[in-house]
């Protein structure tokens, strides 16, 4: 390369650094507003619903609700006549049915 690419390389490189150094102050500037503002935040700002070290606070009730109630034991039971079970809950065929 000739010696003035080197030179336009290096011309252009300066440049870019002020412009980094530039935008890097007016980014800290940004920041150093914005942390600011955030600290103005009224006090008084509700946050949350009720305080929770207010005796007097309403709360949701509490309901006791079982955690085995819907239980049903699943232990070896004794045969039983299941043919007549089985008939009484099948549907009612209509038409050509062949009664055994």
């Amino acid at each position: 390369m000739s010696a003035q690419s080197y030179a336009w390389f290096g011309a252009t490189g300066s440049v870019g650094g002020r412009h980094a150094i530039f935008r890097s102050a007016v980014r800290g500037a940004i920041a150093a507003i914005a942390i600011a503002a955030a600290g103005c935040t009224p006090a008084t700002t509700r946050v949350a619903g009720a305080d929770p070290a207010d005796p007097a606070a309403r709360v949701a009730r509490v309901g006791y609700r079982s955690t085995i109630a819907p239980y049903t034991s699943l232990r070896p039971s004794t045969p039983a006549p299941w043919r007549e079970r089985n008939e009484s809950v099948t549907p009612k065929q209509r038409g050509n049915s062949h009664a055994h």
